[in-house]
């Protein structure tokens, strides 16, 4: 039997996520896997079959999507033919992780597509919602990569169809420990900007992973490198606490690591909010800037020891069975 496994590119999370589902998936059956998008930084190890442009979106640098670049450096045509030409007819399982070139090549055969993704959980009902309502937001959410059945991952099971998150073994295994410094990894603000706010809490030492520097820089009390996978798992199981945006893994990852946790969701991005305001449930803090009105809580956030305790169990094989058995049972009756 067939999959076809296909990941969003764009960030980091989709793929570390990956990187425990592939080798389970091909334990099961024949895989081929695709990747879309222009701004991931981890290498896979794993071949990848399709290596597609996509529709993903460029980080900015003052803590938001950049809707400019993402526009410019966006190829509809391009797209639209990645989706023509990929032969979702000869899988017999599909699976997207909030990939849109295979769900939309799926769509257009009439191709069942099976949704295992964190942006299927965010918009169930049962999930803590934001103040306000972002309908283009929600729509992109909801149209951005259409499938027929969804299973998503989130910070709590919400409902039967929703898990806790895939928790890598690199992560699982790792020995975690306190050294004293602070992880940040704030992927849509600049070096500049980084460096100019946390310069403001001299005794604190901060290691910042950035996706605009290609080189290790230090500035005082912090220390500026380009991602490496290695080092940033390294730095978070070391630290005294992590600093990121509302995305999904790397919160998560420094949850199940018990680890002081503070996030800014990126603005203009619709899933970040929604995940903050999961995170906020659970009595994770979060600020919406790192403009000076919120250095008080960022002061308090530092100077607290408490952490959100959560269990998360590695469920990932259990999800794969579930999915062969609801869609494939057929195909492999033995499962």
């Amino acid at each position: 039997m067939k999959v076809l496994y296909a990941i969003q590119g764009t960030g980091n999370g989709h793929l570390s996520r990956s990187m425990d589902i592939v080798p389970l998936l091909k334990n099961m059956a024949e895989v081929d896997v695709l990747v879309s998008g222009i701004q991931g930084d981890l290498s896979l190890p794993f071949p990848v079959k399709y290596k597609c442009h996509g529709m993903g979106f460029v980080f900015g640098k003052n803590g938001g999507v950049d809707f400019w670049k993402t526009f410019y450096k966006s190829n509809f045509r391009k797209f639209l033919k990645e989706v023509n030409s990929l032969p979702v007819q000869d899988y017999d399982l599909v699976i997207s992780d909030f990939e849109p070139v295979t769900a939309w090549a799926c769509y257009l055969h009439d191709k069942p597509c099976v949704g295992l993704s964190h942006q299927a959980a965010v918009l169930a009902h049962q999930a803590p919602k934001t103040e306000s309502s972002d309908m283009v937001g929600r729509l992109i959410l909801k149209q951005y990569a259409p499938v027929t059945e969804q299973y998503g991952f989130h910070f709590k099971s919400f409902n039967d169809n929703i898990y806790t998150p895939v928790i890598r073994q690199q992560v699982r295994n790792i020995e975690v420990t306190n050294k004293g410094h602070y992880t940040v990894y704030l992927p849509a603000y600049d070096d500049a900007r980084l460096i100019k706010q946390l310069s403001n809490f001299k005794d604190v030492k901060w290691e910042v992973f950035s996706k605009h520097n290609k080189k290790v820089l230090k500035h005082r009390n912090i220390t500026i490198q380009p991602i490496n996978n290695e080092k940033f798992i390294n730095s978070m199981a070391s630290s005294a606490g992590v600093l990121c945006g509302a995305g999904f893994e790397t919160p998560a990852e420094a949850l199940f690591m018990k680890k002081k946790l503070l996030v800014i969701p990126m603005k203009n991005q619709y899933e970040q909010q929604l995940n903050a305001a999961a995170l906020k449930s659970m009595g994770v803090p979060v600020i919406k800037s790192l403009k000076e009105k919120h250095e008080e809580t960022i002061t308090k956030w530092l100077n607290n020891d408490s952490i959100v305790e959560v269990s998360y169990p590695n469920e990932t094989q259990e999800i794969l069975d579930r999915i062969f058995k609801q869609h494939v049972i057929e195909l492999i009756p033995q499962l």
